[in-house]
């Protein structure tokens, strides 16, 4: 399991997300004891951590 670090500072944005997606990202959070704002860190986290080399440069432009 990831683990989050607290004490990190924060911006306030909304974003759309499909229903469905949501409802998993929910179940996921409760059965993990995390709040769905931290899953959705960690998820993001790791997802910007295992770009391909090549999309991360793109990323990065």
């Amino acid at each position: 399991m990831w683990k989050i670090q607290k004490g990190y500072d924060s911006v306030s944005k909304s974003f759309r997300l499909p229903v469905e997606l949501v409802d998993k990202l929910d179940k996921l959070a409760y059965e993990n004891n995390l709040s769905l704002n931290q899953l959705v860190i960690q998820c993001l986290n790791f997802a910007l951590e295992n770009l391909d080399n090549e999309e991360k440069n793109e990323t990065t432009k």
